[in-house]
């Protein structure tokens, strides 16, 4: 079984290596999902999604929401923040199946286990 939850922050940076607009400081609206496998538990789900909630925004969240990626990151695209937050949420013994990062509504990138 596999559970979804959607989250959604804000922060800016900059490419230095890419020769068009991505150049210069800009910001995103990112979108993410957290998608978790495993089997149903004796209350019949996967994990709390509140459960989930919690730890995403303790660990992702309150790191990223209104930062400059650039501190974070050398190179802050979007695969490269997406492994972050897979390795992140995989270091809180969660069961991650994948992570989708939306950098724009037209724009994603996904990661999966075992990838």
């Amino acid at each position: 079984m596999r559970l979804i939850r959607s989250f959604d922050f804000e922060a800016a940076h900059k490419l230095e290596w890419h020769l068009g607009k991505c150049q210069r400081l800009h910001g995103h609206n990112y979108h993410f999902e957290v998608t978790i496998e495993g089997p149903l538990n004796a209350n019949g789900v996967v994990m709390d999604f509140d459960d989930l909630k919690e730890i995403v925004k303790k660990t992702v969240i309150a790191k990223y929401d209104h930062q400059f990626l650039n501190d974070f990151l050398e190179n802050p695209t979007a695969e490269l923040l997406a492994q972050d937050i897979f390795e992140m949420l995989k270091e809180q013994n969660l069961p991650i199946y994948s992570i989708r990062l939306w950098e724009t509504p037209q724009a994603s990138v996904e990661i999966l286990a075992g990838s």
